[in-house]
């Protein structure tokens, strides 16, 4: 059975036949999934749009047990961060790419993306698939 982590740019276009499709038997989002979700609703420009980020963040709620961020993520994250310093990137605008990444690589899973420039200095670290 394939398993894998969803980060947050699959979760937003879960509903994408595309996307469905793509995504392996075993699934699962991390806490920090849930915290970027989390936030959509008040960044949101607009009342519909508040409506769909609170709609996707509710399902999720409803459909995961997020992985949280423990202690061997944080172990992890320094490995994550040191991987993207050594390619001459700088981890700072993504903490929240490179905290799921860190929460992929203390489990042992598979990420799946729909944004893999984000994890670009990770492929000795995490194996990422691209929805």
């Amino acid at each position: 059975m394939t398993t894998g982590l969803l980060d947050t740019s699959v979760v937003i276009d879960w509903d994408d036949p595309s996307v469905q499709r793509a995504l392996p038997e075993e699934i699962s989002v991390s806490a920090i999934t849930l915290a970027e979700l989390a936030a959509g609703p008040i960044l949101a420009s607009t009342v519909t749009e508040q409506s769909t980020r609170q709609a996707r963040l509710q399902q999720t709620e409803a459909t995961f047990e997020p992985i949280p961020f423990d202690a061997a993520a944080a172990r992890s994250f320094g490995q994550v961060v040191a991987a993207v310093a050594s390619t001459g990137r700088t981890h700072r605008s993504r903490m929240a790419d490179l905290l799921i990444a860190a929460i992929v690589h203390a489990n042992g899973l598979t990420l799946y993306t729909r944004n893999p420039a984000d994890f670009i200095g990770l492929e000795e670290l995490i194996q990422v698939i691209t929805v």
